[in-house]
């Protein structure tokens, strides 16, 4: 069998800086949760096609694991890729929520991409990794550069390392499930007009445990968490929303420095 973990991320903050092309351009830090992961499993069997176990309820099509492998498999073109997973099955041990703005599925897609790379002998370099990566989704840039933690820019294509102490963080993910889809749309309609980039000038020289002990206020930290709360108002009734903690991403994950 062969094995990777797929870890976790917060977004230290996250601010919207544009849209363009259909899509919203950011400016975020992220940062590795190491003690949150799943877990990729390439597990011997015999199978007539590829096969993934441990995400049920979700269609193949969907999934951001077999998106990966369709578009490793396009780019590649090496039947060895295809031949592996006629005697392999990719097992998810599930540990991320889902819809809690800890991006679970985009570093299941990125584990699984650079597991694949280390076991299949494809030789893709890791810039050509994250660019096919960025055409799954946003984060996978992020993932399978696999930095403890960095600056992210424009549509998440850009990931540049951060050096810092890695921060000790407690999670709280409600049993709210916020979709990123209509957390972004959300932001478009109420509050794009309302951004000021000078507001947060500087703020990526700016290592994580300063930003949050001096910025402190979940909202001006993250454009997102205005949003999610109008699109989910019951947010807002969460005891974490009241407490001094953060909001990751779309959602709907709060954390802080643990004691």
């Amino acid at each position: 069998m062969y094995t990777i973990n797929a870890h976790a991320k917060v977004n230290i903050f996250l601010k919207i800086t544009g849209h363009k092309e259909g899509y919203h351009t950011l400016i975020s830090r992220f940062m590795r949760v190491d003690d949150l992961y799943d877990t990729i499993t390439f597990e011997p069997c015999i199978a007539e096609e590829f096969s993934i176990e441990g995400c049920e309820g979700v269609p193949l099509e969907s999934n951001t694991i077999y998106k990966a492998y369709q578009s490793l498999k396009k780019y590649t073109k090496d039947p060895k890729l295809e031949n592996f997973f006629k005697h392999h099955k990719v097992i998810v041990t599930k540990r991320i929520p889902s819809q809690a703005g800890l991006g679970g599925g985009s570093s299941d897609a990125a584990a699984f991409m650079r597991l694949c790379n280390e076991v299949c002998n494809l030789g893709i370099d890791t810039p050509t990794l994250s660019q096919l990566g960025s055409q799954i989704g946003a984060d996978l840039p992020f993932f399978i550069q696999n930095y403890p933690s960095a600056n992210v820019s424009g549509f998440g294509e850009i990931v540049e390392p951060f050096e810092e102490e890695t921060l000790h963080l407690e999670l709280f993910t409600p049993k709210i499930g916020c979709d990123t889809t209509v957390v972004y749309k959300t932001f478009k309609k109420h509050l794009l007009d309302d951004i000021t980039l000078c507001s947060f000038t500087g703020w990526e020289k700016i290592d994580s445990r300063t930003l949050l002990e001096t910025i402190a206020d979940p909202i001006i930290l993250n454009d997102l968490y205005a949003a999610a709360l109008i699109a989910y108002p019951e947010l807002g009734e969460v005891p974490q929303a009241k407490e001094g903690w953060f909001f990751s991403g779309s959602g709907s994950t709060f954390f802080r420095i643990k004691n």
